[in-house]
């Protein structure tokens, strides 16, 4: 069972366990998520859709090997917007989803995130790091909510005896990114393709990480067979700055289109570089795409959508 099933990385998860001979209960809300990221598996063998908020108890009958637990917004956007139903995802839908792990006795997994670090101390961000987060800031309730989740699921482990794993996720990019969410790679080819000024928040020198939405996939399903309990980075370790970034998706794109730089949002990170050892010696995973070839697909995703 996969919650959050119609997200940009829960559809991308769908396909792969599909195309590896899974079987997928697909679960969403469709709060964030949208059909047409599934739209292409309706009528597929093996693949079965469920419209629910984790948030309530789901009814699952069936035996389950996996439950992944994606469900919760992850664009500014969204979370800014839906503060109060982040937080009770993270907090009542990781619970209802770990009791439901357990009685199936099904290995669960819980999505987290970079976020969990905050506005980092250390630098690169080894799982080891504690973080520095601003707990009343208004990006705390995604912030939180994973940390919470995290935490839930660590108990579950040590009180209850579920089988567990907590991924967090740096950032992600990709085809089905929505255009309008808030984050930094869909933001600035919408406004390359548009024709419109990129958006440079700051000075530009603050610094970011991103990795192909397939690398991350093939991470996730590995955490899930060969992972511990302990928390685990799944990202791009190649760092660079938002200014550099922008000109590099003014140059793929072709655009002429000026850079504007503007205020920084509240509690923005300054740097964000996961630590990947560990990823690397557990899991023999690192990965594979890089940058420019991931972000030309991107790119010709959305001009096809656009």
């Amino acid at each position: 069972m996969l919650t959050g099933a119609a997200g940009f990385i829960g559809s991308h998860l769908c396909d792969y366990l599909l195309d590896h001979g899974h079987e997928v209960l697909a679960v969403d809300n469709l709060a964030t998520g949208t059909m047409d990221n599934l739209a292409h598996l309706s009528g597929r063998a093996g693949f079965r859709f469920l419209r629910h908020d984790i948030t309530q108890p789901p009814q699952v009958e069936g035996p389950l090997d996996w439950v992944l637990n994606l469900a919760s917004a992850a664009s500014p956007n969204d979370y800014l917007r839906q503060g109060v139903e982040t937080l009770q995802t993270g907090s009542l839908g990781t619970q209802n989803a770990l009791d439901l792990a357990l009685g199936a006795g099904a290995r669960f997994l819980q999505a987290s995130t970079s976020e969990c670090y905050g506005d980092p101390q250390v630098h690169p961000q080894p799982e080891t790091y504690w973080g520095h987060v601003n707990p009343i800031g208004p990006r705390s309730v995604y912030d939180e909510a994973k940390r919470y989740a995290e935490t839930l699921t660590m108990a579950y482990r040590r009180y209850r005896g579920a089988d567990t794993r907590i991924v967090r996720i740096f950032n992600t990019y990709g085809p089905r990114m929505k255009l309008d969410d808030g984050r930094v790679v869909p933001a600035l080819i919408a406004q390359a393709l548009c024709g419109r000024p990129l958006t440079v928040f700051g000075d530009g020198s603050h610094t970011r990480s991103f990795c192909y939405i397939s690398d991350l996939v093939e991470g996730l399903v590995r955490v899930m067979e060969r992972g511990d309990h302990l928390p685990i980075n799944l990202g791009n370790p190649q760092e660079l700055s938002i200014l550099e970034f922008a000109q590099k998706i003014q140059a793929l794109t072709g655009s002429r289109s000026p850079i504007e730089f503007h205020s920084l949002p509240e509690d923005d990170p300054r740097q964000r570089c996961p630590d990947i050892a560990r990823a690397r010696r557990l899991l023999g995973w690192e990965p594979r795409v890089g940058l420019d070839e991931g972000l030309r697909l991107t790119i010709d995703y959305f001009r096809g959508v656009m």
